[in-house]
């Protein structure tokens, strides 16, 4: 394989709608990933959040080898025992009542959109079906995902929209009580806005909604695509909050690598979901399935600890590094703001020139590596890291 004829080939072929690197990968292994040539990459980015377990890690390549060899897909007009099993896992885990199974973060929402919507249908009628979202927000790129996203940037080219959401400011409780009326069916969040820059929610400002939403019956919908599956050091975002949501969708990092996406829901919610309601033709594959099952098997006490662990370290480490205004976000879901004249894309491209793949979320950097890393992987990403600031830092001129 030669890079610069897969990159050839990919410009005349591919859709370009994303701004790829220019590097490419051939094969991985934990956190370390190489292109034809040779070049090994440290990788902090996990497929955007995606490789939970790292690269091929070997008891996920062998739970999903083993299904494929048995039985790759069905569709939902038939029962398979890794469907099943891993609702169950989600469920016990999660403390929620029943998962529908889709194929990613998008379809996860509007799974969450439609269920909140047909409980409101029912208790209350027709009219009752305008869902707040929060500025900021990123909740996918179908068009009413994309309408539910509260980032204008997004809301060009593709109309007409959905109607059906309105958007209020992050931390605003009056605006958003304000906001409420008789049209209002759910709120949905994301407890530390990824794409939005990788600010975390207040925590009195998330108790707030909650209780508004138990006063005025209104579905509490948190969108855990990718702060779930262990990302912030619990299992869900929420129980950093202490939160109860009505409904949870969880994506990327649960699949450990292939697509899946998945709806949780209490019985106050499921109970209108019906035969006919919902549907997806992969939804619930059970090799996909028995990929995700992989994954929630390494997630015990000890994975967690070893989490929790290496994002204290990584942002002890950062706090030292030159240049850095501000790090957020929770556990291992890091943004960091650079000091002015400093862009985040310009550390990104001179870290992917020494090894190391990162990624942006507005203005700022944001490190999203495998749950697996250790404290060497955590060093070497600091090390390089601390050397491309460094040699900014040389450049800016001085006051």
């Amino acid at each position: 394989m030669d890079s610069e004829k897969v990159i050839r080939r990919d410009n005349d072929y591919v859709l370009h709608t994303y701004n790829r690197n220019p590097i490419v990968l051939e094969k991985g292994a934990g956190l370390y990933a190489q292109s034809p040539e040779g070049k090994s990459y440290l990788d902090f980015t996990s497929g955007i959040g995606v490789n939970s377990l790292g690269f091929c890690d070997l008891h996920w390549a062998e739970a999903v080898s083993r299904q494929a060899h048995k039985l790759q897909h069905t569709s939902n007009l038939y029962y398979t025992a890794p469907c099943g099993k891993l609702a169950k896992r989600l469920c016990r885990l999660t403390g929620m009542d029943k998962v529908f199974f889709a194929n990613s973060g998008a379809e996860a929402n509007e799974g969450a959109i439609k269920a909140a919507r047909k409980y409101s249908f029912d208790h209350y009628g027709a009219g009752r079906d305008e869902i707040i979202t929060l500025v900021n927000s990123f909740h996918g790129r179908t068009i009413a995902t994309l309408t539910a996203t509260g980032q204008g940037v997004f809301h060009n080219y593709f109309g007409p929209f959905n109607e059906g959401f309105v958007y209020t400011a992050v931390g605003d409780i009056d605006g958003l009580t304000e906001m409420v009326d008789r049209r209002t069916c759910a709120v949905m969040l994301e407890l530390v806005q990824g794409e939005g820059g990788v600010t975390a929610l207040d925590p009195e400002y998330v108790r707030a909604v909650r209780k508004l939403c138990d006063e005025k019956d209104l579905v509490l919908i948190v969108d855990e695509v990718q702060t779930g599956v262990g990302r912030t050091g619990t299992f869900l975002c929420c129980e950093q909050y202490g939160l109860k949501a009505d409904i949870v969708t969880l994506a990327k990092g649960l699949g450990g690598g292939l697509p899946i996406g998945a709806v949780l829901m209490n019985h106050k919610v499921a109970g209108g979901m019906g035969p006919g309601t919902h549907g997806s033709t992969f939804g619930g594959n059970p090799v996909v399935c028995a990929g995700a099952l992989a994954v929630l098997d390494r997630i015990d006490q000890s994975f967690m600890h070893n989490v929790c662990a290496r994002a204290d370290q990584l942002r002890e480490g950062l706090a030292k590094l030159p240049l850095i205004q501000q790090i957020s976000g929770i556990g291992l879901m890091v943004g960091i703001q650079f000091e002015e004249g400093i862009a985040a894309a310009d550390v990104l491209a001179a870290c992917r020139e020494k090894g190391l793949l990162v990624l942006t979320a507005k203005t700022r950097l944001r490190l999203l590596p495998p749950l697996t890393l250790t404290a060497h992987d955590v060093d070497a990403a600091l090390e390089i890291l601390g050397e491309v600031l460094s040699e900014m830092a040389q450049k800016q001129p001085a006051e």
